[in-house]
């Protein structure tokens, strides 16, 4: 009797085990889980693009003072008084934001020109 009702509590605690399992399998198949999960892999493959982004650049600015050091680019030429060449790209900026004054002529576009292209005018 003991025998019996062991495998019969054995038998339905595997199988309400490996329906919960199978039930579990099937939400991960459904298109919203799948898309879910597609999204937190592409996501996750961004940051780790963005993360060896920023270590080749790093790994570039450093090899580049490297290389400025041993060519001398960055110590002022012997006999002068002038400061060695400036390089924007050790400062972490590439291109440095500069003012221009707007130039007289491009100040306001003309609004007949002298030469126009149109050739439907009368000659």
């Amino acid at each position: 009797m003991f025998r019996r009702t062991f495998w019969f509590t054995a038998g339905a605690a595997a199988g309400v085990w490996a329906s919960h399992k199978v039930n579990q399998k099937l939400q991960r198949l459904t298109p919203e889980s799948l898309a879910a999960q597609a999204a937190d892999k592409a996501l996750d493959a961004g940051h780790r693009l963005k993360d060896f982004a920023l270590d080749v650049r790093a790994g570039m600015l450093q090899r580049e003072a490297e290389l400025d050091d041993v060519l001398g680019l960055n110590a002022a030429p012997e006999g002068s008084e002038l400061p060695g060449a400036r390089r924007p790209a050790l400062e972490g900026e590439r291109y440095p934001v500069t003012y221009r004054a707007p130039r007289a002529h491009q100040k306001y576009p003309k609004k007949y020109p002298k030469h126009p292209n149109n050739r439907n005018e009368d000659h």
